[in-house]
């Protein structure tokens, strides 16, 4: 598996991907069908013997600085991490850094107070608690965030925050919650309206109101989407992160990088997915010695799966070079063309290795369905499909207009 050449730049690379891939296979393949077909709470004690045992061979939380008990990744280095993490539904919450709460320790570690650090950063970091975050709302189009009806209102030294959330991802379990509310409705710029806040879950007024069945799958704890409510939920000024108005920027530079990280992941799934694919083709019989590999349609989705996966992978690697070089501004195009391509790859080849599963493929004896179910939305969060294809286009063409 050929990564991009910054790669090269950490000699000790290639041996810590095997490290992270030994991990994976040895201690998550054996119990994450089970894991996920729950309940989740059952498994909490052996996935925490899972997560001291990563913190001992020195895999926890790779995207920290090495002062913080990380490994020190930069971004490109991550991503091929990330990839082999997320070949199992378990692989980023056992190392310690899985969305939401990767995206909220980046977001902390640049923006947040000394107090902010302390309070909710480091028990972060060691894994001692976990987070959410909190900006989708049900009677707003999550394509346009400015619409947003939450409000975070000042009243002496206090933000009282009232609203409605959903798709607060792992909310269920969650020690706090970091919030984008409106705090200045006129202000000149739609941008400047909102700012992010800190709101830890026992706070009076929050309430989780239930986890959403995703096609079905409720889930619980770290593998749920809450909707939540805040009702004249009160929490000190100390707790807006960096400086009011500031929340879509806040917001945009906690997106860039989660990016990158849930493309990786993806290209994981799909790995593991053509796996169980191409052992599916292999080893099933239609009569005696003629396996399914020898049909020509099968043939074509392993090619087309193979080709489409190490396309993915490129571009993704080659966004993350950029962006570790240029920030995340000057990749803004590419962000958008890893985006919707490769969630397009992921559905694709699922929907593949289910068809050459048979009626296997839509049980829950394997991971398939799993991720079909909870895969689907790769297509609407953090941008629908469409969005980023019409801003895509909208930025190629401007070329062209001049």
């Amino acid at each position: 598996m050929s990564h991009s050449n910054l790669l090269s730049q950490r000699p000790n690379l290639p041996t810590l991907i095997e490290k992270y891939q030994r991990f994976v296979v040895d201690e998550l393949f054996p119990i994450d069908l089970q894991v996920v077909n729950g309940p989740f709470r059952t498994f909490l004690p052996q996935l925490q013997e899972l997560r001291e045992k990563a913190k001992s061979e020195n895999l926890f939380t790779p995207h920290l600085q090495e002062s913080e008990g990380g490994l020190g990744l930069n971004l490109v280095e991550f991503a091929a991490v990330s990839e082999i993490l997320g070949q199992s539904p378990i692989g980023h919450y056992v190392c310690n850094c899985q969305a939401p709460d990767i995206g909220n320790m980046e977001l902390l570690a640049h923006f947040g107070s000394d107090f902010q650090k302390e309070q909710f950063l480091l028990p972060l970091q060691k894994g001692e608690i976990r987070s959410c975050f909190a900006m989708t709302e049900p009677e707003n189009a999550g394509s346009n965030p400015v619409n947003l009806s939450t409000t975070a209102v000042l009243e002496g030294n206090d933000y009282v925050i009232n609203g409605r959330k959903w798709f607060t991802t792992a909310a269920d379990g969650a020690d706090f919650n970091i919030v984008m509310a409106v705090t200045d409705a006129e202000a000149n710029s739609p941008y400047e309206r909102a700012s992010m806040l800190i709101v830890p879950l026992s706070t009076p007024g929050y309430q989780l109101v239930r986890n959403i069945p995703i096609m079905g799958d409720e889930g619980e704890d770290y593998l749920s989407h809450g909707e939540v409510l805040f009702e004249n939920c009160r929490v000190s000024k100390a707790y807006l992160i960096g400086e009011e108005g500031k929340g879509f920027k806040l917001a945009q530079d906690r997106l860039g990088p989660g990016r990158i990280h849930h493309c990786m992941r993806w290209i994981g799934i799909c790995e593991r997915a053509f796996d169980m694919m191409c052992g599916r083709a292999a080893n099933r019989m239609l009569s005696p010695g003629k396996p399914l590999a020898e049909k020509q349609s099968i043939q074509n989705w392993i090619a087309e799966s193979r080709a489409e996966i190490n396309a993915s992978r490129l571009m993704v690697l080659d966004t993350a070079e950029k962006m570790q070089l240029h920030g995340a501004k000057a990749v803004k195009e590419e962000i958008s063309t890893i985006k919707f391509f490769v969630a397009n790859v992921l559905m694709n080849v699922i929907d593949r290795a289910i068809q050459v599963h048979g009626a296997l493929g839509i049980t829950d004896d394997t991971l398939l369905s799993f991720w079909y179910r909870h895969e689907r939305g790769a297509r609407i969060y953090d941008g629908p499909d469409e969005v980023h294809k019409a801003a895509l286009a909208r930025s190629i063409l401007k070329k062209y207009s001049q």
